[in-house]
C-alpha cells in the first residue's frame, strides 16, 4: 500500500504585523480571510481521509491546524521539527530535521492511514527537494506563489510511496484560491521524472 503524507504550508497570515517575528514562536496571526482559507483546507483533507495531522508550533501553522482538524476530527500534535526556517538556519539544517521525523511519519501513516504536517514554505521547499523534486522544478513553482514559496497559503503536496523505494511521487493537490499562472482556475501540467506534477 502506498503512503500518503500531505506537505501543507499554512493559510495567510498577518503579514503586517512587523513587531512579530516570522520565524519564532508565536509569530503572526492568521487573517480572518486565513481562517477561511484553513476551513477549505479542512474540508479537503476530511475527503483525501487523513487520519492525524502534525503542526509546526507557530501560532499561523497551529490555528490553521486547529481549524482543519476540528473539520478532520483530528487534535493536532506540536511538532518541533516541521517548525519554520529560523534566521541563520541553513538548508541542510531544515532538511535534517525533516529527515529525522520522516521515518516515523512513514511508519505511522503505513499503520494508520494518510497524515498531514501543516508547516511553513521553507520546509515544505526543503521536504520536496529531499523527497527527489529537482531543484529547477523547486524553483519553477517558487517563482509561481508569494514569498517565494512553493506553495500558495493553505497549498497541499502530496507524497505517495514507500519507505524503501524512490522516487516519491510528488503532486500539488490543493490550492484555496486560483493559480495567478492558469487565470482559468484549470491545473496546468508538468511531467518530472516520469512523475506528473499538478499546478
Amino acid at each position: 500500500m502506498a503512503l500518503k503524507i500531505y506537505l501543507v504550508r499554512h493559510a495567510t497570515p498577518d503579514w503586517s504585523r512587523t513587531d512579530i517575528r516570522y520565524d519564532i514562536p508565536p509569530g503572526p496571526p492568521l487573517t480572518p480571510h486565513g481562517e477561511a482559507e484553513a476551513v477549505k483546507l479542512g474540508e479537503f483533507l476530511r475527503a483525501a481521509g487523513v487520519k492525524r495531522i502534525y503542526a509546526s508550533p507557530l501560532e499561523r501553522t497551529r490555528r490553521t491546524a486547529e481549524i482543519a482538524g476540528d473539520i478532520v476530527d483530528s487534535i493536532p500534535i506540536e511538532e518541533e521539527a516541521i517548525a519554520e526556517w529560523r534566521r541563520g538556519e541553513s538548508e541542510a539544517e531544515v532538511s535534517a530535521r525533516f529527515n529525522g521525523l520522516w521515518e516515523k511519519i512513514c511508519t505511522e501513516s503505513q499503520a494508520i492511514g494518510p497524515i498531514a504536517l501543516v508547516t511553513h514554505g521553507g520546509p515544505v521547499k526543503a521536504m520536496l527537494l529531499s523527497l527527489g523534486m529537482p531543484q529547477a522544478t523547486v524553483d519553477d513553482y517558487c517563482r509561481k506563489f508569494d514569498r517565494g514559496n512553493p506553495l500558495p497559503p493553505a497549498g497541499v503536496w502530496l507524497a505517495t510511496g514507500n519507505m524503501d523505494a524512490a522516487p516519491w511521487g510528488l503532486e500539488l493537490v490543493f490550492t484555496p484560491q486560483v493559480d495567478p499562472a492558469t487565470p482559468t482556475g484549470q491545473p496546468s501540467v508538468h511531467v518530472v521524472n516520469a512523475q506528473t506534477v499538478y499546478v
